[in-house]
């Protein structure tokens, strides 16, 4: 389909905003019907703006997703997390805010005010809502949040069961303008297959890590290379302290090994090629608090 050729064509960017761990990521998955962001049930596990972009004949939504905007954490990685976020519903057309169930932090009102001033559309998503034990308790809820600012609609959703997704898509149609798009309709992210191999083992350590370190590592791909129909990726796990290089690499490498295996087979079924990967763990003191060193490792504000 040639997608240029409908003059009634709608396009815009969608932001998905929330503090952490609201599911943001999980949405974008669901979305666009296909793994995009890494998720984890730690909080602060997404660090970068990522774009899904979802194409049809009738229009192109182009989400982004966001890191969690949070309080506290004065690390120059919190900063940088903060700045991704906040910089997001700059220039879009559409914001999903997204809480969580029936919850309500200082963390959320943080999130609230900074999209008060905002003249952008904010639809409000109600995530996690297959686990509320008591759904009665959604009413009054709803009742209370729509106290907080003029929303364009409240949409309760369940990211994880794909409960509410279209009708929150069927919300954003209606609110996104008429434009040619902007991304080739088989596009459905800006990012490189680099970028997700470095996410994907980023994902595995979460998962299989206590809850400090995830903060104090990051992911670097080395070498990416294509030969014989495999791909030869070589990677570096950066962390802060010599103590946590020996906790990610687990006893006689038993940890780094139940990662790799992970991560490698999450990228065969990414990438659509078999995967040849070996990683290092390595000492960088202080990274995540050094505004150079993040740079040299690929935090950069798009």
């Amino acid at each position: 389909m040639n997608l240029e050729m409908n003059p009634n064509y709608c396009c815009g960017f969608v932001a998905l905003v929330g503090r952490p761990n609201v599911g943001k990521s999980t949405l974008l998955n669901s979305l666009l019907g296909q793994k995009i962001s890494i998720t984890s049930t730690k909080p602060q596990t997404t660090r970068h703006r990522i774009l899904g972009i979802k194409s049809t004949a009738q229009e192109q939504v182009i989400y982004v997703d966001t890191p969690g905007l949070h309080l506290g954490g004065e690390r120059a990685i919190n900063r940088f997390m903060n700045r991704e976020a906040s910089g997001a519903v700059e220039d879009v057309d559409v914001i999903i805010f997204l809480v969580d169930r029936t919850k309500w932090t200082d963390e959320d009102d943080n999130v609230l005010q900074k999209l008060q001033p905002l003249k952008t559309p904010v639809i409000l998503a109600i995530n996690k809502t297959d686990q509320l034990e008591d759904k009665t308790q959604l009413l009054p809820h709803i009742e209370f949040l729509q106290k907080k600012m003029a929303f364009v609609s409240i949409v309760p959703i369940s990211a994880l069961k794909n409960e509410g997704v279209s009708a929150l898509e069927n919300t954003v149609s209606g609110l996104l303008p008429e434009s040619p798009p902007f991304f080739p309709e088989d596009q459905i992210t800006d990012r490189s297959e680099r970028f997700f191999a470095a996410e994907l083992i980023r994902e595995k350590l979460i998962r299989n890590l206590g809850q400090e370190i995830p903060h104090r590592l990051t992911v670097e791909i080395e070498s990416f290379k294509q030969e014989s129909g495999m791909y030869r990726i070589n990677a570096i796990i950066w962390v802060e302290k010599p103590g946590q290089k020996g906790i990610i690499i687990g006893k006689n490498g038993s940890r780094l090994k139940i990662v790799g295996e992970a991560a490698r087979k999450d990228m065969e079924k990414t990438f659509d090629h078999k995967v040849f990967l070996q990683m290092w763990v390595k000492v960088k003191k202080g990274w995540s608090n050094d505004e150079r060193a993040m740079q040299s490792l690929g935090f950069k504000t798009e």
